[in-house]
């Protein structure tokens, strides 16, 4: 490197040894007083599981409850007692009694057991028999 040629690199890192190298910054002019957040990238969802309301009727009503005082609910007040899935909700409940049974639900009422498990309580309108739908689906 010939002795011209290194004075003047060398002068121009002294200068910019003493000025700084980011001198030259720009800053960008805005417009508005407020600020928008850029938008990014919106992937689509990919669950894990399947959602609840698109999973079959028998995985939300996992077995009906046959003990005394299931049995007489169903006679004395034409009730049927199911244990259910904890995240069913009362229209799942009800589109799956309607699936399964093909019986409609007049009212549900459900309680989360202390165990953990939920227990749906499904009244039946007055022109359907609980007796006779226990029956059909074979616990009494």
């Amino acid at each position: 490197m010939s002795p011209q040629k290194a004075t003047a690199k060398a002068q121009s890192a002294r200068k910019a040894a003493k000025k700084g190298v980011n001198s030259r910054k720009v800053h960008k002019v805005r417009y508005t007083t407020t600020f928008h957040q850029p938008k990014t990238l919106h992937l689509p969802r990919t669950p894990k599981y399947q959602a609840l309301a698109k999973v079959s009727s028998s995985v939300i009503l996992k077995q009906p409850l046959n003990t005394e005082t299931a049995m007489k609910k169903i006679e004395d007040h034409n009730t049927l007692v199911f244990l259910v899935d904890v995240r069913a909700n009362k229209r799942h409940i009800k589109t799956a009694v309607k699936k399964l049974y093909d019986v409609d639900a007049a009212k549900i009422n459900t309680l989360i057991r202390p165990d953990g498990v939920k227990k749906a309580f499904i009244r039946l309108p007055a022109d359907v028999d609980a007796l006779d739908v226990a029956n059909k689906i074979g616990f009494i």
